[in-house]
């Protein structure tokens, strides 16, 4: 089977999970959502786009937030372009990482979803921006807004019934709340079903 965007940048993806889960208290890429873990409810959703996938479990440069993984994945891949994933969005959809690709095939660095005033995941970075990632890595400025803004990557705002997708699950209370979601997802897909 071919790749869904073999026409465009040649593209792989990453999804991060090596972090410490701190603030979990516990693994968080390990938690469960139905009969996935967190990390398998991403994973499934990437391999449906038809493009390699990786998963970063140890980062180059640990202690330094997604910068490690990130630094990881660039320093690592044959691509031009790599598709960032969190281990702890599970909601992310294929819709929404399709729209990701088709406006990072324009993009001269990389393109980051916004959300409010601040990017976040998921995001493409092409593998010509190692050079500054590596930069802002030595210099210990392990924040992804500095990093889109230095460079000057383009950024999307999801559509307002995508906002779920982007919940990112790094405590307590978030994971209470992927629960109550993933409560009402099933609740909304069996009320259609039935």
């Amino acid at each position: 089977m071919k790749a869904a965007y073999s026409n465009r940048l040649a593209c792989e993806i990453c999804i991060l999970a090596g972090g410490l889960s701190s603030r979990m208290g516990r693994d968080k890429a390990r938690l469960r959502l139905g009969n996935r873990t967190l990390l398998g409810h991403v994973r499934a959703t990437a391999r449906q786009l038809l493009l390699p996938v990786r998963v970063i479990r140890h980062d180059r440069v640990p202690r330094c937030g997604p910068l490690g993984g990130i630094y990881t994945a660039l320093a690592s891949t044959g691509a031009e372009a790599v598709l960032f994933l969190s281990c702890d969005t599970p909601f992310v959809s294929r819709s929404l990482l399709r729209q990701l690709l088709e406006r990072s095939s324009q993009a001269k660095a990389g393109v980051f979803v916004r959300e409010g005033n601040k990017v976040g995941f998921p995001f493409v970075l092409r593998r010509a921006t190692f050079s500054a990632v590596k930069d802002h890595v030595e210099r210990q400025e392990y924040s992804l807004q500095v990093l889109a803004k230095k460079l000057k990557a383009r950024t999307f705002r999801a559509h307002l019934a995508q906002k779920h997708e982007l919940l990112n699950v790094n405590t307590p209370a978030q994971w209470k709340a992927a629960r109550e979601v993933w409560r009402a997802l099933h609740t909304l897909r069996r009320s259609r079903t039935g």
